[in-house]
């Protein structure tokens, strides 16, 4: 049988190294899938999500999980629109994300067909760096060269539209001829290092600091030896965005965990006390926590030229690799003998951990959200996986958790968009089926998209190495997170028409998937049901009984926000619960010597 452009299409994927494909079958794309059932599914695995959204934020963590190219593929008109989000969730976090639309016939392009949408202009945007339509057989080969190449060499998201009838048309390659493109397969990596007048300017003003602070993000992942190294030389402290959280462990005494409105006290503290600051392969959006301008003198590096001296004026921005260029820094940089400032730091951390224990374990009706992570931090398995959504449990996942080296965790940084902590631990565990996955959600996120995927582990869990999949479900029928924006930002009473979500029994939902499900609403019980989900033979969704009345607070509380807080209060449905007990946290935030 003559190979068709459907069969040729996966067969190139394959030769680029794509191992795995998330998506959800339609007409649109039926040639495709023909074609990679033809090709194998030993070859490149098909994972069948609920929802192409879902797809999309499945592909994104493939990519943050492994390294490699996540792919996504959805059919035409509405499959092709829903993979956006997703999309941007990858171009927002810098990951190099594929993403294969169907399209409607081409002899009907244009003819205001059944599903026909303008995909050209609809990822533009979000998939600039490479999106085009394949028009003819013999396009397939350079498209898919230039759209793997393109999205690892820039670490961008890229598209292919491939109408439902090309698929099935003979392969042919392009002929020997004028205007046809002879493309090949493969890309390295390149060494990017500054220039070494570049580097010597660097150290220069690295060297002349006395209270060196480090911002660490996801570019710098695979730059943790270096890291450590170069802090160590300068005596620096290390705040990390959330993004990379789990690249610096948290038992260095001189981390002080995530910064920003997520952020701890010591990060804060860290930010403000500097005189130098040093920042790797982060693009941390507040510049509000970053030290004020002209406080600190600032190196930054980073891949993408783009990205430096955004956040903060640099006197030296330097493009490169983190690894090859804190290497290359290394033997330029005097060693610090002065350890006042890291004993100082190691400090804050002290105080600050004690701080978030006592938090955790204050009352609440019925359960405070920061206990399930506290106790959860402390049960942490090696290596595990830990995924987050969007909402108040980010807050928590962000402080509450304590990184060990070997760990991963991602969520939606960029984007910070709901609904991706499910299909996140998804991926997660296909590319890791050894490794321990944690997903953690609010009963918002569960709603809104996530709760459907748990069929998706349903389906597929039973061929993982390892069973522990667990969902921490935190469900206190509030939309948490804007409520507490609209109190302290917007100095606003609680909108129960907006903020009020239905109560529902998520744990119960997984048992009728064939999972496990536990629900907690008793403190005391916590603990013991954090140790049965990870105990468990098979994936587990936990749901915790949660008071929606206690404050995500930030690191650092303005004198505005604690009067907007205090205006909403008077006013408040809440106003009789435990509000009344975190309006004096509020005021202690803002008031000189306190640290909490």
């Amino acid at each position: 049988m003559a190979k068709k452009v459907g069969d040729f299409f996966w067969e190139r994927l394959h030769a680029w190294g794509v191992r795995r494909v998330f998506g959800y079958p339609g007409d649109g794309v039926n040639g495709l899938l023909a074609g990679l059932q033809r090709f194998g599914t030993d070859k490149i695995e098909f994972v069948q999500a609920r929802h192409e959204e879902m797809a999309a934020f499945m592909a994104t963590a493939h990519a943050k999980f492994t390294g490699e190219v996540g792919v996504c593929i959805a059919t035409s008109g509405p499959g092709a629109t829903h993979l956006i989000t997703g999309m941007y969730d990858a171009a927002s976090d810098h990951v190099p994300v594929l993403a294969i639309a169907g399209q409607s016939a081409r002899m009907a392009v244009g003819g205001h067909y059944q599903q026909e949408v303008d995909l050209l202009s609809a990822y533009k945007d979000v998939a600039g760096a490479f999106v085009q339509q394949a028009m003819v057989p013999a396009q397939m080969r350079h498209l898919v060269d230039r759209a793997m190449r393109t999205a690892m060499g820039e670490r961008r998201v890229t598209a292919l539209i491939v109408p439902n009838d090309l698929a099935d048309e003979p392969y042919e390659d392009p002929p020997h001829a004028h205007s046809t493109i002879h493309s090949g397969v493969g890309w390295t990596p390149p060494r990017v290092i500054p220039r070494d007048e570049d580097l010597r300017r660097a150290a220069a003003v690295l060297n002349e600091g006395k209270k060196v602070a480090m911002l660490v993000g996801a570019g710098a992942a695979g730059a943790v030896e270096e890291l450590i190294a170069v802090a160590d030389r300068l005596g620096a402290g290390a705040a990390k965005a959330l993004l990379g959280k789990a690249v610096l462990p948290d038992d260095l005494p001189w981390v002080t965990g995530t910064i920003g409105l997520l952020g701890t006290r010591p990060s804060w503290d860290l930010m403000q006390e500097c005189d130098t600051l040093l920042m790797v392969g982060s693009s941390f959006p507040w510049s509000e926590f970053l030290p004020k301008e002209g406080q600190a003198r600032g190196v930054q590096i980073d891949l993408q030229p783009a990205m430096l001296s955004l956040r903060y004026p640099m006197e030296v921005p330097l493009t490169g690799d983190a690894a090859e260029t804190l290497r290359a820094l290394l033997p330029l940089l005097e060693q610090k003998t002065d350890t006042g400032w890291r004993d100082g730091i190691a400090g804050w951390n002290e105080d600050w951990r004690e701080l978030l224990e006592k938090r955790a374990q204050a009352s609440a009706d019925p359960v405070n959200p920061q206990l399930p992570f506290q106790e959860l931090s402390k049960r942490l398995p090696e290596r595990v996986i830990l995924t987050s959504d969007s909402g108040s449990c980010a807050n928590w996942f962000a402080r509450n958790l304590q990184m060990r080296r070997g760990m991963m965790a991602s969520l939606s940084g960029g984007l910070a968009s709901m609904g991706a902590a499910v299909p996140y631990a998804i991926a997660a565990k296909m590319a890791h089926p050894d490794r321990p996955v944690i997903a953690m959600a609010g009963d918002g996120a569960m709603q809104m998209n996530n709760m459907a995927e748990l069929i998706t582990v349903a389906k597929y869990w039973r061929s993982w190495s390892n069973p522990t999949w667990i969902c921490l479900v935190l469900n206190n029928q509030d939309l948490t997170e804007v409520t507490w924006e609209q109190r302290v930002m917007e100095g606003m009473p609680k909108f129960e028409e907006t903020q009020r979500i239905p109560d529902f029994p998520y744990h119960r939902f997984a048992e009728l998937a064939g999972l496990r499900g536990l629900f907690v609403e008793d403190p005391a019980k916590v603990a013991g049901a954090l140790d049965e989900a990870l105990a468990s033979d098979r994936p587990v969704v936990l749901e915790v009984r949660t008071d929606p009345n206690v404050p995500p607070l930030p690191p650092h509380t303005t004198l505005q926000q604690a009067g907007s807080f205090a205006s909403a209060l008077l006013r408040d449905p809440e106003k009789g619960s435990v509000i009344l007990d975190t309006a004096r946290q509020v005021v202690n935030a803002v008031l000189p010597g306190k640290k909490g």
